[in-house]
């Protein structure tokens, strides 16, 4: 088996807090200097890299002789703020001995939900690249809310492999990879070398969070690698322990889990719609229209709907369920959530003389929906 990073030209590399923070007791300058030094090398031979990094709380807590983490929202950002200075000044003077320019990007949610703000940043990242300046992108913690935030940076990693279409994700972790069960508690679990992204039976084999610094686990990285796979990004999940990980992978070394994403990519708006974390409202569909949204790729209707739920205004995003309870798609929505309660189960003609006018037939433009 070959990497798939032999051939990726454009690559989001997220590194987790155990493999920056020496398991949270503050930053360690060796590891971010291999990073940089194996980035470099990247560059040199021409890869375009994007690094998400975690670590900003530790070395926040390290900074403020904190030694339990606090749970304590308002002092989690404060240790962030105070940390993400020391992460940054650590990535900037590691890069500047290879005399190469990093610049900071600090993401929230509401940064890629709003459409014009998803451009600007995908804007921007483009840019910074073709200037071979190494962005740094964690999440803005300190100013995030539980309500909005992406929960852990292998989320942010694969919406930030969206955004600018790269061609691969790379996850380090200190485990070695997608074991077929936990390798904590089974002995005979074994390494899944390769498997195919968004493959429901992955999800099952995922565990939980195993690290008292991070919060990401096994699963969030299987759906990481599902929403990258949408653009057409491979996944790779490997350990950080190995030695020039990244360097050995780009020149073909199988290292990991290998998840490769079908060859069908998603648009790049229905990939924005896709990679929305927050939804304002649930339509219930009848089997006639989920069929109709999944295999004719057909607009919602409003008479295939059975049940609304939520507060939602037009134009946000709600999730289409079938009578399975199962998320068939996402989209943009055409009508109120009142308005759609009033609505549901009528055909679109009627929809004047029910509300007293009509903007469009369709609950749900096809072109405003997205499969899931």
């Amino acid at each position: 088996m070959k990497s798939l990073l032999a051939s990726a030209r454009c690559i989001v590399v997220k590194v987790g807090s155990s493999l920056v923070t020496n398991d949270g007791r503050g930053l360690d300058q060796a590891a971010i200097a291999a990073w940089a030094d194996q980035i470099a090398r990247l560059r040199h031979h021409g890869r375009q890299v994007v690094l998400v990094s975690s670590g900003a709380v530790a070395e926040g807590m390290q900074r403020l002789e904190w030694v339990k983490r606090p749970t304590a929202i308002n002092e989690l950002q404060a240790a962030a703020a105070v940390g993400q200075m020391g992460l940054v000044q650590m990535y900037e003077s590691c890069f500047a001995r290879h005399k190469m320019h990093t610049a900071q990007l600090l993401l929230t949610h509401d940064d890629l939900a709003d459409r014009k703000r998803y451009l600007n940043a995908r804007s921007t990242l483009r840019t910074l690249l073709d200037l071979n300046v190494i962005p740094i992108i964690n999440e803005n913690d300190t100013v995030v809310t539980d309500e909005i935030r992406f929960g852990d940076n292998d989320t942010l990693g694969s919406l930030v492999a969206n955004l600018i279409e790269a061609d691969a994700l790379v996850i380090l972790t200190d485990q070695q990879g997608l074991y077929s069960a936990d390798p904590r508690k089974d002995s005979a679990a074994t390494l899944i070398q390769q498997a195919t992204a968004g493959d429901p039976a992955l999800e099952k084999m995922a565990g939980g969070a195993g690290s008292s610094v991070g919060t990401g686990g096994m699963l969030t990285k299987i759906l990481a690698a599902k929403r990258a796979a949408r653009s057409g990004a491979h996944t790779v999940i490997a350990s950080g322990r190995e030695k020039d990980v990244l360097v050995r992978l780009s020149q073909g070394e199988a290292i990991g889990t290998h998840l490769r994403a079908p060859e069908m990519k998603t648009a790049a708006r229905k990939q924005w719609l896709a990679d929305h974390l927050q939804v304002r409202g649930k339509l219930t569909l009848d089997n006639g229209a989920a069929k109709a949204l999944r295999e004719a790729g057909k607009s919602l209707l409003p008479i295939g709907v059975t049940a609304v739920s939520g507060s939602f205004e037009r134009g946000e995003l709600v999730a289409c369920i079938d009578a399975h309870g199962q998320e068939v798609a996402r989209g943009l929505v055409n009508y109120t959530a009142v308005e759609t309660a009033r609505i549901l189960r009528k055909p679109s003609q009627e929809i004047e003389q029910i509300l007293g006018y009509v903007d469009e037939p369709e609950l749900i433009h096809r072109d405003n929906l997205v499969l899931l």
